[in-house]
């Protein structure tokens, strides 16, 4: 309890300059309104309900695109490793838009399908595909040969094989890739509700910008911080419970 607690003082350390800084006029409240405005704004907005309802709709469209992502991209992946000729169709595509800034896709996709929630899924999936896929396929591809030797010897098929050991041999990989693919799902998230979106916690940010009320901005702006901390500290938890069988 105690090492946890020392992991965040940092944070706490961080939240008292912020605080001390805006408030001593070392930093203009402009610029960073002081953390206590902050967190009453942030109190103000969870009563008007504005908070919850733009919430809610941002994690359904991060949650869809993500889902999609996973299980498209892992099987694709897999394939990959596992069957040459999709190998050879598939790895240009992917070595060519892996580098690529996936933000860059965000007026390819409201052209398609508009403002509402299918060009942010879409977006979403699109973004965070790719890690998935490179991490299913390097975890394929370094599956022991002995034991798909060991397999093929004991009279297995090609497609038990692959589920029996191929997949497990994959999943440490696989799930760092999708580690990666859940925290870009919120930088694609916000980035896509900023530019194209009415409704969502990107949209809210820009809108309070654009009003000059700074303090509610900054407490939306937090808000997905913690959104995404929370996220990666079940899926590290989640990730643990599933690779148990390792040791």
């Amino acid at each position: 309890m105690t090492a946890a607690l020392l992991r965040y003082v940092p944070l706490l350390l961080l939240a008292l300059a912020w605080e001390v800084g805006a408030r001593s006029g070392l930093i203009s409240t402009l610029a960073l309104p002081p953390l206590s405005s902050v967190l009453a704004a942030w109190v103000e907005l969870l009563k008007d309900g504005e908070l919850i309802s733009n919430g809610a709709a941002s994690l359904w469209r991060a949650g869809a695109g993500l889902a999609l992502a996973v299980v498209i991209g892992a099987a694709l992946g897999i394939f990959m490793a596992w069957w040459r000729v999709v190998n050879v169709l598939l790895s240009p595509l992917v070595e060519m838009f892996y580098p690529m800034p996936k933000s860059a896709l965000i007026p390819v996709t409201v052209l398609w399908l508009g403002f509402g929630n299918g060009s942010k899924i879409l977006l979403i999936f699109l973004g965070c595909m790719l890690p998935v896929t490179i991490g299913a396929f390097n975890g394929a591809r370094s599956s022991e040969q002995a034991l798909v030797w060991s397999a093929r010897s004991m009279g297995a098929n090609r497609l038990r094989m692959l589920w029996d050991v191929v997949v497990p041999s994959a999943m440490p990989e696989l799930l760092n890739g999708i580690r990666t693919a859940l925290a870009l799902s919120f930088i694609l998230l916000v980035s896509s509700e900023l530019i194209a979106a009415r409704e969502g916690l990107g949209y809210l940010i820009g809108f309070l910008g654009a009003s000059g009320t700074y303090d509610a901005m900054f407490a939306v702006v937090l808000t997905v911080a913690l959104l995404g901390f929370v996220a990666d500290r079940i899926y590290l938890v989640v990730m643990q419970r599933m690779l148990r069988w390792q040791s």
